[in-house]
C-alpha cells in the first residue's frame, strides 16, 4: 500500500481515474448536444408536401411547422365544392404537418442513440 493507507494508482479517491471518465462522458454529451442541434437545423430547414383529391390540393410545411405553400386546383373553386375543398385543405395540411413531426421525431431520435432521456421523449 502506498501512503495514507490507499493503494498504489487509487488517488486517494480513484479520483484520476473517475475524474476522466467523468470528462469523456461531459465530451460526448457535448458531441451528442450539437449533433442534435444540426439534425434539428437539418429538419427545420426541410420541406414536406402531401397532395390530396388527387392532386387537387397541395399542402407544403417545413421543418418549423409553418405553412409555407398552399396550392388549390382552380377548377375545384366553385361554390358546390367549397366545403370539400375546405376539407382537402385541412387533409393536406395536417399530413404534411404529421411528415415533419416524424421527421423530427426520427432524426432526433438517430442522434441520441436509442438513449432513454427522461423528459425528452426519448
Amino acid at each position: 500500500m502506498a501512503k495514507g493507507g490507499f493503494p498504489k494508482g487509487m488517488g486517494g479517491y480513484g479520483g484520476g481515474n473517475m475524474m476522466r471518465q467523468q470528462a469523456q462522458m461531459q465530451q460526448k454529451l457535448l458531441k451528442m448536444q450539437q449533433d442534435m442541434a444540426k439534425a434539428q437545423e437539418e429538419v427545420e430547414n426541410s420541406l414536406f408536401t402531401a397532395t390530396v383529391g388527387g392532386g387537387t390540393v397541395k399542402a407544403t410545411v417545413n421543418g418549423k411547422k409553418e405553412l409555407t405553400e398552399l396550392a388549390i386546383d382552380p377548377e375545384a373553386l366553385t361554390p358546390e365544392d367549397a366545403e370539400l375543398v375546405c376539407d382537402m385543405v385541412v387533409s393536406a395540411v395536417n399530413e404534411a404537418l404529421r411528415q415533419a413531426e416524424e421527421a423530427m421525431n426520427k432524426s432526433v431520435q438517430g442522434v441520441a442513440g436509442g438513449l432513454n432521456i427522461p423528459g425528452l421523449g426519448l
